[in-house]
């Protein structure tokens, strides 16, 4: 399916598209103009929200949460099954605009709308099962137990590099526990948003509820300081750079309310003495270039150990021989472009600096042109040896280098060096050594809110809790019980006496 045909089976083939803010609303705000990192093609403009516009959709959702949150959370799990549903028949259109409008390969937007799916299943299921505690009471004839109630509006500030699934990991939690949701994506990847939009909305219309269960505004780091700032949103979920979570976090945190942050990553994966070569070459090189390096769970160190080095940094080189970079819908292409030319531009940067701070580029980077690279966006994936105690090594840099760093002695020797950066997403090991993986699990080892043993660090199941910690934020979405950051916990005591009897025997003579 070509992209044309893909915008019009969403509902997008207008090529001024607009955006919807509710869907009731449409905002006659600066226009914003998406173009394909592919070829360098405007797809469609959406509009920028004004913040006349904005307090309307907040309106909106304000309405639309008095009622969603009286309606019982399977009956709420039914409308996210139709959301699911609509998903699956839509999941070869959508996963061609976002493979298009992000840069992605075919099979990774396809990937990624799967896991919209994923996560609409676990949610229905979920919806049943949203459990409080029953506590016994030390006073007798009370009862005691807890339960969780509905937040209300949850706002949602996504970034580029997985501009649908992250919104719906959110979305699809916060929807069963009766919260409405508004979402501001990146103004890079705005096409996916207004798919995703008109696709809940339909079914919403379908089902005679309120449109303002869920909302969309579109534009820049200002549209989302409209909901940092306001007191109207209790919960911000914010993905993206550490830069931006903490100034997420400062300005909620002024106002007392909740943020959710999934921030930066600077992963790797430990190889000792023990590992399978050919199973650690296939995880490093899928999770260092998958996504062109953008994802927040790329692998960007390789941390092996002396025995091994040159046979894995070798193994690993001639893997890189074979990968094919072009246009992402060609699915005999393995890398698609990063996402504009700002990426290129931090990309090449950090190769100069590795260089400059005594790193060796053992596979050349470089920016392709010519046919097939018209829009200047696609780079080659690089492999430069260094040291851990490089300040680029440290550093997250959205883009496909990897950077090979050797260690030597005991395991815990490689742990410290992957722990010894600020951020803390994702790890892995590759041994066949159970001590050495269980002292990596171990409250000793990764530091990391993802620990894996023999696959790589990029990805992760909808079943478990996703997020990180340190710079990463400390969020958690998608699996687990991360469903009870979007309620609130309320504790509940019932006296079915005919006394009153008082906390440290008080008493009153009445």
């Amino acid at each position: 399916m070509n992209i044309e045909n893909s915008l019009k089976e969403l509902g997008l083939s207008n090529h001024n598209i607009g955006t919807s803010t509710g869907s009731k609303y449409f905002s006659d705000g600066e226009k914003i103009s998406s173009y394909s990192p592919v070829d360098g093609k405007e797809i469609g403009t959406v509009s920028m929200t004004t913040f006349e516009d904005y307090n309307k959709v907040i309106e909106s959702a304000q309405s639309a949460f008095k009622f969603w949150r009286t309606v019982p959370a399977p009956q709420r799990g039914e409308i996210v099954r139709q959301f699911g549903n609509k998903l699956r028949d839509l999941k070869e259109s959508l996963g061609v605009l976002v493979s298009y409008e992000m840069g992605k390969s075919f099979q990774e937007g396809l990937g990624e709308v799967q896991e919209m799916i994923d996560i609409c299943d676990f949610a229905v299921g979920l919806s049943r099962q949203l459990n409080g505690l029953t506590m016994h009471s030390e006073r007798p004839g009370h009862r005691m137990y807890e339960q969780y109630h509905p937040l209300g509006i949850v706002g949602i500030i996504s970034a580029f590099n997985f501009p649908v699934a992250v919104w719906s990991w959110n979305t699809a939690l916060a929807w069963i526990c009766g919260d409405v949701c508004v979402w501001k994506p990146s103004e890079k990847t705005p096409l996916c948003s207004v798919a995703c939009q008109k696709i809940i909305a339909d079914i919403l219309k379908e089902n005679d509820l309120p449109e303002g269960i869920s909302c969309l505004i579109n534009g820049d780091y200002k549209v989302g300081e409209y909901m940092t700032k306001d007191k109207r949103i209790p919960l911000i979920s914010a993905t993206g750079s550490t830069r931006m979570g903490k100034i997420v976090a400062s300005e909620v945190g002024a106002r007392l309310g909740k943020s959710l942050l999934e921030l930066g990553g600077n992963n790797a994966i430990i190889v000792t003495p023990d590992a399978d070569v050919k199973m650690t070459v296939m995880g490093a090189v899928f999770g260092a270039v998958g996504t062109a390096g953008q994802r927040c769970t790329s692998t960007r160190r390789l941390i092996i150990h002396e025995d091994i080095y040159n046979e894995v940094r070798d193994a690993i080189v001639n893997a890189y021989k074979q990968i094919k970079i072009g246009n992402p819908l060609d699915q005999s292409n393995h890398v698609g472009p990063v996402i504009d030319k700002l990426a290129v531009d931090m990309y090449s940067k950090a190769l100069d600096k590795v260089v400059e701070e005594g790193g060796n580029i053992i596979f050349e980077g470089g920016i392709l042109e010519g046919e097939g690279y018209e829009s200047e966006c696609y780079v080659k994936p690089a492999i430069a040896e260094a040291k851990p105690d490089f300040h680029i090594v440290r550093e997250e840099t959205f883009a496909p280098i990897l950077y090979l760093l050797k260690y030597s002695g005991p395991v815990t020797n490689a742990i410290e060096i992957q722990n010894n950066v600020t951020q803390g997403l994702s790890s892995a090991i590759m041994t066949n050594n159970l001590k050495e993986a269980e002292k990596f699990l171990s409250a000793a080892g990764s530091d990391c809110g993802i620990a894996n043993v023999n696959i790589g660090t990029s990805g992760a199941e909808i079943g478990g809790a996703f997020g990180g910690e340190k710079d990463t934020g400390g969020g958690r979405e998608s699996g687990s019980d991360a469903w009870k950051i979007y309620m609130r916990r309320q504790t509940n005591t019932i006296n079915y006496t005919d006394d009153l009897p008082l906390a440290q025997g008080i008493k009153f003579d009445l």
